[in-house]
């Protein structure tokens, strides 16, 4: 089904801040039924808040820095990722996100699903 409306560049002035969690900047560039886009910034040694990104899928390339990635019972599962890499956060994962480095990460993050993007919480369960 064809589509009059034509592509559109979106620059960095562009871009507005957007779902708030403490410890990051995201930086929404799109926002359109069932995905979201943008870059979000973590400044060195930093750890976000607890969060998930309800009914959506999340997929992360890491552009700069670096990134680790606590999340599953208690937080105790263990992600990291340099430049180049993805990570795929599954919908409904309570997670936090930290920079374990020494300079700025910038992470492209594509999200899929539908409702709210981003919910903070308090943290994941405790392992029974």
């Amino acid at each position: 089904m064809p589509n009059a409306e034509p592509a559109r560049r979106i620059t960095p002035a562009e871009r507005e801040e957007a779902d708030p969690t403490p410890g990051v900047v995201r930086e929404q560039a799109i926002a359109a039924e069932g995905i979201w886009a943008g870059l979000v910034r973590t400044a060195p040694q930093m750890v976000s808040g607890w969060h998930h990104h309800g009914e959506h899928e999340t997929s992360i390339y890491v552009a700069s820095g670096r990134l680790r990635i606590e999340s599953g019972a208690g937080g105790t599962d263990v992600v990291e990722a340099s430049v180049g890499d993805f990570v795929h956060v599954p919908a409904g994962s309570v997670h936090r996100e930290a920079n374990p480095g020494d300079s700025e990460s910038q992470l492209i993050v594509v999200r899929a699903g539908q409702g709210p993007t981003t919910v903070n919480v308090d943290g994941p369960a405790r392992r029974a």
